[in-house]
């Protein structure tokens, strides 16, 4: 399970990485949502998978769940909602505004 889990990561870290190099907001925004999932995926298979195990160390009890990995990717999943989020509230404010998305014409002249 750990290895399909990591390819997977590994997928969506390629492809976050690949819409990131593009020249439209839109796309470098996904590609920043992609890369923060495959970022929740690589936490949580580092830290094992273990089903039907307890997250509590107890008495008696010798296999358990390391509940830091769930406690860091629910963290991280409130903030890559929130940067998430703002970032497409930047991109439709730039697009308003200049009338396109595209990287290139977003760059400006030398004089500016």
């Amino acid at each position: 399970m750990e290895i399909l889990m990591s390819i997977l990561a590994g997928t969506l870290f390629a492809a976050g990485v690949y819409l990131i190099l593009q020249k439209q907001l839109l796309k470098i925004v996904l590609g920043t949502a992609l890369l923060s999932h495959g970022a929740h995926l690589f936490i949580l298979t580092m830290g094992k998978l273990n089903r039907g195990k307890p997250p509590i160390l107890i008495e008696g009890v010798k296999n358990y769940t390391d509940p830091l990995p769930q406690a860091l990717i629910l963290t991280s999943i409130v903030i890559s909602f929130g940067v998430t989020s703002f970032l497409l509230v930047l991109a439709y404010r730039t697009y308003q505004s200049n009338k396109t998305d595209m990287m290139d014409q977003l760059r400006g002249t030398d004089d500016e």
